[in-house]
């Protein structure tokens, strides 16, 4: 009889549902793309701003129409994003700000140009009255990336942002040598060989800007900083969408969509390979501001220009559901990036700044 007890015992613990654990988040990324228009987004390549950029010479005839044409907006996007759309917007996240499907993420401050807009995401608020210049100027407001470093109780290199633009040093915190901050061309102190090595690289490999370097070395020294230091926040900031915009190559502006997404494809895949990081990270990406609608303006941005207002963001979280393009949902804010950025880490960016734009709730609705 005790045999039979025992038995039954285990073939009822085998047919008893299994508890799974609830997915968690322990790292954050933001991940910006400046100047990146919702016209390249949702729809790739736009043949009437090429055509207004070849003086009268045939688009068809061009590589950038070779490679990156089609006859849909959806086609052309996948073939300009293939990772961002056919994977990680199918399988993993999910994107607002296709108006076209009554989604909308717009600017608070009224700038329209990146260190306004940069400061909205970070610091959670836009400051008009204050940040009116794209100068290289430290301001008093505490950004969420400081904030994480004293809630989470990290070190320096544990908390890191990796910019294109020099312009960040300043940008990313109100305190100078918070965490680890390597911006524009700047020589990492990291002693690492490899870090020194692209450190060395980005200054024999100079851009056509003073101050902003390619986003090869910007991604790299993230990427080796991420192995190095296993960081819980990072913020990767890359800027050539916007650069080759204004020096008005649409050819190597929709190159530079196309090697970003190839960024993200390796930093996922590096995410995903690691125990870390594996189904335990939330990503936001963004742009800072967009840019003029039309062939005429599409280089464009700033408080004059329509559609500098108009950006995007896709959210990817272990612990959050949504897939694909969101549709016919209330507004969305770029100073609501600190608050929903911390979220997903159970702290509450508003405890610091009770006037940020709140948390994005249907990524939290359960």
């Amino acid at each position: 009889m005790r045999a039979r007890l025992i038995l039954l015992t285990l073939l009822g613990a085998l047919h008893a549902p299994v508890a799974h654990a609830q997915p968690t988040v322990d790292n954050v990324i933001l991940v910006t793309l400046d100047g990146a228009r919702t016209q390249e987004i949702f729809g790739g390549l736009d043949v009437d701003v090429l055509r207004a950029t070849l003086d009268g010479g045939d688009p068809e005839a061009t590589e950038v129409y070779r490679r990156f044409w089609a006859p849909t907006a959806e086609a052309r996007r996948t073939r300009l994003m293939p990772f961002f759309w056919e994977t990680l917007m199918v399988e993993h996240g999910s994107i607002a700000g296709n108006r076209a499907l009554g989604s909308t993420v717009e600017l608070a401050n009224r700038m329209r140009f990146s260190y306004p807009s940069y400061a909205e995401i970070l610091t959670g608020e836009a400051h008009d009255d204050v940040i009116t210049s794209n100068d290289n100027r430290r301001y008093p407001f505490p950004t969420v990336l400081q904030f994480l470093k004293g809630e989470l109780g990290l070190d320096r290199t544990r908390v890191a942002a990796f910019a294109a633009w020099e312009t960040f040093r300043w940008i990313v915190s109100s305190e100078a040598g918070t965490f680890t901050v390597n911006a524009g061309y700047e020589a990492s102190d990291d002693p690492d060989p490899v870090m020194q090595e692209l450190s060395t690289q980005q200054f024999e490999t100079p851009t056509p800007w003073d101050n902003v370097r390619h986003d090869h070395y910007t991604f790299a020294l993230a990427m080796r900083h991420l192995a190095v230091h296993r960081p819980r926040v990072l913020y990767l900031a890359l800027g050539e969408t916007d650069d080759w915009a204004h020096g008005e190559r649409y050819d190597r502006t929709i190159e530079a969509f196309a090697r970003n997404d190839d960024q993200l494809r390796r930093l996922w895949e590096w995410l995903q390979s690691d125990d870390q990081y594996r189904d335990r990270t939330a990503i936001i990406l963004t742009t800072d501001h967009g840019r003029g609608k039309t062939a005429a303006d599409w280089t464009d941005h700033g408080n004059d220009t329509e559609g500098a207002e108009i950006a995007w963001m896709a959210f990817v979280s272990p612990t959050v559901p949504i897939r694909g393009e969101w549709q016919n949902h209330a507004p969305i804010r770029l100073n609501q990036v600190a608050a929903t950025l911390t979220a997903f880490l159970d702290l509450d960016f508003l405890s610091l700044t009770p006037s940020a734009g709140r948390p994005i709730s249907r990524l939290f609705d359960r």
